[in-house]
């Protein structure tokens, strides 16, 4: 005879607000910790994420990496806050994982028990996913939206003198969005878990889905560019379809007549 879930706790509103209080307090250490390292490595952290725009910068000039030099300030200060940004953001990325852990750790009293084991594959799975979204953007997106934005400027034979803070923006935005967009599979994960959602909803809405991930694409995608657009559209369309695939696999399932087993969706 199975052993009956334990179930969630009952919380009150301010052990609520004090566990939150809590998380975020924990989370806000790791990340002044993390920046203790990544500001020592800043320079070079700034060269490997100046890396995939001079790449495209030289595809397009038809010049080594080199010789290129399209970097300015006209701010004295520019430089150095530029760059503490930049370690704040790459202490958060390497904070990740544990960040993700506080999350779970947060809402893990309103689970029951069969889903508080799940601990280890969420923060090992959010991760993966997060930083993949984001490794997909240095690696692809990035690389595709370069050559895409510098195309022009190079065929009109444009100088190139750009500000540290503009480049950064485009780079942890585009990071920082994709990574995002690659956790769509987990959120949809616990949205067929307590029944919000199911596959064969999402699967009967999915011209609707799609309007709104075109919306989407449109709003946080970089620039003007249709290209850039389609693009992230295309990769949220398929991220879509796989999370029909893991709400399916997330629906509680009902009990067999005989009590055994499971059945359809329905009753956990």
């Amino acid at each position: 005879m199975a052993v009956p879930d334990t179930p969630p706790n009952q919380m009150s509103f301010w052990e609520h607000l004090q566990e939150l209080r809590v998380r975020i307090v924990r989370s806000l250490g790791i990340i002044v910790a993390a920046f203790a390292l990544t500001y020592a490595f800043r320079f070079r952290i700034w060269t490997w994420v100046q890396k995939p725009f001079l790449e495209s910068m030289a595809r397009q000039t038809h010049k080594p990496i080199s010789e290129l030099q399209p970097w300015a300030f006209t701010d004295l200060s520019e430089p150095f806050f530029s760059l503490m940004r930049l370690s704040l953001w790459a202490a958060a990325f390497l904070a990740a994982p544990f960040l993700f852990y506080q999350l779970w750790a947060f809402i893990r009293p309103g689970l029951y028990e069969r889903e508080r084991r799940l601990v280890v594959p969420f923060v090992f799975i959010t991760s993966a996913m997060f930083l993949g979204g984001a490794a997909f953007a240095y690696f692809q997106a990035f690389k595709f939206l370069g050559d895409i934005l510098f195309q022009e400027a190079a065929q009109a034979g444009l100088r190139t003198n750009l500000h540290i803070d503009s480049y950064l923006d485009l780079f942890l935005y585009t990071l920082l969005i994709t990574g995002v967009m690659f956790e769509l599979p987990v959120l949809f994960y616990f949205l067929a878990r307590f029944r919000i959602v199911t596959a064969r909803w999402m699967l009967k809405y999915w011209r609707h889905a799609t309007v709104i991930i075109l919306i989407v694409s449109a709003f946080f995608t970089p620039g003007d560019v249709v290209v850039t657009t389609i693009f992230f559209t295309v990769i949220l369309e398929a991220l879509y379809f796989a999370s029909v695939a893991v709400a399916w696999f997330a629906e509680p399932r009902a009990p067999r007549p005989d009590g055994t087993g499971s059945g359809g969706p329905g009753y956990p």
